[in-house]
C-alpha cells in the first residue's frame, strides 16, 4: 500500500525503514508510555519490528498507523491514522480504531485532532467504514478529548492490561452530519 495524505500542516504517509530513528525516539520516551502501560522499548531493533509489523497491517488488512511528518520542518513528529484491530477488546473484535502517538516537543499543536480527523475521513469517505472506534486510558484526559473534538462519543469504560479506559465510537452518519 501507498499511502500519502496531506493536511493543512501535516502529511500523514506510509511508515518507512527510515523512521527508525523517529519511532525509536517515540517509543523509548517515558512520557510518551504514561498512559500505555509504562514500557517503553529499549532498542531500534524493537522499532524496526515494529514497522515490519505494521507494513503487515498494511498488506493484511489494506490499513494501518500511518508516519506523521510536520510540513514546515519535513520531521518525522510521530504516527497516526487506523488500524484495523482483530483481538478482543471491550467484547468488540474486528473494528477500526483511530489513534495517534507523537515525540513530546510535539504535543499540544493540534496536531493528534488535525491527524486524527484526515485519518477519519480516510476512513470513512475511502474505506466506506461504518463506525470508527478510539480508546483512551481514562487519566489521559487530553487524548480523550482530541477523540470527542473529532466527534466520537462515550460508549463505556473497559479495562486493557489492568487498565481502565475510555470506549468512544463515531458512526459515518454521525461523522457526514459533523462533516456535511
Amino acid at each position: 500500500m501507498i499511502f500519502f495524505i496531506e493536511t493543512e500542516r501535516l502529511i500523514l504517509r506510509d511508515l518507512l525503514p527510515t523512521d527508525a530513528d523517529g519511532m525509536f525516539e517515540l517509543d523509548s520516551n517515558a512520557d510518551v508510555h504514561r498512559y500505555l502501560g509504562n514500557n517503553p522499548i529499549k532498542t531500534i531493533e524493537e522499532t524496526q519490528k515494529i514497522i515490519e509489523n505494521t507494513h503487515q497491517q498494511y498488506l493484511e488488512n489494506g490499513i494501518g498507523r500511518w508516519a506523521t511528518i510536520e510540513k514546515s520542518s519535513g520531521n518525522f513528529i510521530g504516527w497516526s491514522g487506523l488500524k484495523f484491530v482483530k483481538v478482543t477488546e471491550s467484547g468488540h473484535t474486528n473494528y477500526y480504531d483511530v489513534g495517534y502517538r507523537f515525540i513530546p516537543q510535539y504535543w499540544g499543536k493540534g496536531y493528534a485532532t488535525e491527524s486524527a480527523k484526515a485519518a477519519l475521513k480516510y476512513g470513512f469517505t475511502e474505506l466506506n467504514l461504518d463506525e470508527i472506534i478510539g480508546t483512551a486510558n481514562v487519566e489521559n484526559i487530553k487524548s480523550r478529548r482530541i477523540l470527542e473534538k473529532c466527534g466520537l462519543k462515550f460508549v463505556e469504560h473497559y479495562m486493557w492490561k489492568d487498565i481502565k479506559c475510555d470506549w468512544l465510537k463515531i458512526t459515518k452518519e454521525e461523522w457526514a452530519k459533523l462533516n456535511g
